[in-house]
């Protein structure tokens, strides 16, 4: 493994409420590979002052850059004011990293002893959390990883890859011909590229793909997060997925996201939680809406939760 070979450093200003600067952060862009600055990176952004109270991976949703999450969230610089170290990788396909698949969450494990390594971090809190993709990657690390994330939260997460596979099957089904969603065609791809099959022939690789499966009875992938406080944050806004996409409850990861809740609740996890929200998503810079979005979160209010966990 090459070290760190390139560190690029910013400062981003933060404005409180008043339009007065609150602090200078600085962020460092760090490629672990001088040859390929486009994976295999993250991006970290500093608390002001010492000490921190816990370091954060955040993880994006599929085909965004470290910078479009930060032009979507405060989250990261809200965290960073509260002590907390927060990192948003790049795994090993870039952008367009799965984030469940094998290859994927072993690039995030090297991202992470990088940092816990440089930063000495063995004693802090350690937190992990994503948004869409992102929080699949999240609850799939807390699921198999031997070091435990102390909490754990993902915004509209797809979990179920069974579920996400056969509700592109269906979107292209029900399309026009020549109008099939270019997402349900390249998903179907992808999935069949990383299982080998479909959930058909290769149902099994769809259990060990998913951090949490309906039909598998066996409740494998979720078992092992019976004693992590969990947050799943969605916006089951019906209406807008009828009208403006063509879909419905069958194809929300919102069903998959309450599924999973209750059946860890079932489990014996009562720190585990789903909080849905009504006309909070919205997407910057034009403020357009769509609830599948960052902005489903309250902040400050899931910054106070994180702080609570021990």
């Amino acid at each position: 493994m090459n070290k760190l070979l390139i560190i690029l450093t910013f400062s981003l200003f933060v404005i409180n409420c008043n339009g007065q600067k609150v602090s200078n952060l600085k962020i460092e862009k760090v490629f672990l590979d001088k040859s390929d600055t486009t994976k295999n990176c993250y991006t970290i952004i500093y608390p002001p002052k010492l000490p921190w109270t816990g370091y954060l991976f955040l993880m994006p949703g599929f085909g965004e850059t470290a910078e479009r999450v930060l032009q979507q969230t405060d989250l990261p610089k809200k965290l960073a004011l509260k002590g907390i170290l927060t990192i948003i990788p790049t795994l090993q396909d870039g952008v367009l990293s799965l984030g469940v698949d094998s290859l994927s969450q072993q690039t995030f494990k090297r991202i992470l002893k990088d940092v816990t390594t440089k930063h000495k971090l063995t004693d802090q809190r350690f937190f992990v959390g994503g948004y869409s993709i992102g929080g699949s990657c999240a609850i799939k690390y807390a699921e198999n990883s031997t070091v435990k994330p102390t909490a754990v939260f993902a915004i509209d997460p797809p979990l179920d890859f069974e579920r996400f596979y056969n509700s592109a099957k269906r979107d292209i089904r029900l399309s026009k011909s020549n109008e099939a969603s270019e997402e349900s065609v390249y998903m179907i791809e992808r999935l069949e590229k990383e299982t080998g099959g479909s959930p058909t022939t290769n149902l099994s690789e769809y259990y060990k793909l998913s951090p949490y499966s309906f039909t598998d009875t066996t409740q494998t992938a979720i078992k092992k997060i019976v004693t992590i406080p969990l947050r799943i944050y969605t916006e089951p806004d019906i209406n807008w997925w009828l009208k403006e996409r063509g879909e419905d409850f069958t194809s929300m990861n919102a069903t998959e996201c309450s599924a999973m809740i209750n059946e860890l609740k079932r489990l014996g996890n009562q720190k585990a939680q789903l909080i849905t929200t009504q006309n909070k998503g919205y997407r910057k810079p034009d403020n357009s809406r769509h609830p599948h979005s960052w902005s489903i979160v309250d902040n400050d209010e899931l910054i106070r939760w994180i702080l609570e966990q021990k």
